[in-house]
């Protein structure tokens, strides 16, 4: 599988929360972290626009974009929710494993590797 690391902004914390859930469970992503404090300026409809918002960095794959777009688009309640992927150029081995591998279980309980 190949890495991809998406952005997305949400409206709060709770609804970050409900969206990382979700792509989880759809094994969407592999992790999701949750930054709050964001502010947002943007242009939207014509209009220039200021939001308090979370960011969500979440781990996944280029496998699993339209699994991802398709949880996003089905959850969010942004008209046009923001969905950026970055293609990391380095990830550490050990975590390059685990974050891919969880990709790739298709439902299965995630392993606890110690």
């Amino acid at each position: 599988m190949n890495p991809i690391l998406v952005l997305i902004t949400a409206s709060s914390t709770e609804e970050g929360a409900r969206l990382a859930r979700a792509l989880l469970e759809a094994r969407a992503a592999s992790c999701v972290n949750l930054l709050s404090g964001v502010r947002s300026f943007y242009w939207w409809q014509g209009k220039r626009e200021e939001a308090d918002e979370v960011l969500l960095l979440v781990k996944s794959a280029k496998e699993r974009w339209n699994e991802l777009q398709s949880v996003i688009r089905q959850t969010h309640s942004y008209e046009c929710p923001e969905m950026v992927a970055l293609c990391p150029e380095q990830v550490e081995e050990r975590y390059l494993r685990w974050w891919t591998g969880e990709l790739a279980k298709n439902g299965e309980e995630p392993s606890v590797e110690s």
